[in-house]
């Protein structure tokens, strides 16, 4: 264990895109393993919370940093992100989000015929990724089929240092079924456990490769 205290950002939740004043393009992300991973990082450890809007939030020791669309986590994330040793992006940030925001209710004629037109969201953790100094960034990736191999993909796409892959059946649940993948193509598997067994191993994982790191800077 780093005898200094870390610096984990770690994103969570859903966003809300909106298509106009009422309604938005979002997800069921209930940010359980968000604010769990927080919790647990939180007990040795500083962190920055950024969250979309969330049914379960971490306790009163984590400062959150409220944001509602996915444009606002990437500008709150760009803010902090120099300032992380470790990020981990927990958060189910939607992919798109509608092209034009419309200032009044779409009315159920009209416009509500029309195709709806999207444009793609930045992809957070990429940029983490990819902009990464002397950091470790984990990544998430949640898969309906080849899920295994979508997630290597990703992995490395996004040039994290290790992806979580699951199912949708992680979706606001209490239990979970994961693969930690690696670079190195190496895999912790974890099966209907509990959200905090997988978090616990995240954190760990972070946290040894963080060491391994700056054992490998020292010695170079």
């Amino acid at each position: 264990m780093p005898s200094r205290r870390l610096t984990f950002l770690i994103t969570s939740g859903p966003t809300k895109e909106y298509l106009d004043p009422v309604r938005f393009i979002s997800n069921d992300s209930s940010g359980k393993m968000g604010a769990t991973l927080a919790d647990l990082a939180a007990k040795k450890h500083d962190v920055i919370f950024i969250t979309g809007p969330i049914s379960v939030k971490p306790s009163k020791k984590v400062k959150a940093i409220n944001v509602t669309s996915a444009a606002e986590m990437f500008n709150a994330v760009k803010r902090n992100f120099k300032t992380a040793d470790i990020v981990i992006g927990a958060a189910a940030v939607a992919d798109f989000t509608p092209a034009v925001l419309r200032k009044n209710k779409i009315k159920k004629g009209g416009l509500a015929t029309r195709v709806i037109k999207l444009r793609k969201n930045p992809d957070i953790i990429a940029y983490c990724g990819k902009n990464k100094k002397n950091q470790i960034v984990v990544s998430f990736a949640l898969e309906t089929e080849n899920i295994l191999k979508n997630a290597a993909s990703k992995l490395k796409e996004k040039k994290t240092d290790f992806i979580v892959a699951n199912s949708k059946d992680s979706i606001s649940s209490d239990k979970t079924s994961a693969q930690i993948i690696f670079k190195d193509g190496s895999k912790i598997s974890v099966k209907n456990a509990d959200k905090k067994i997988l978090a616990g191993k995240i954190i760990d994982e972070s946290i040894g490769l963080f060491k391994n790191l700056k054992a490998c800077q020292k010695n170079s």
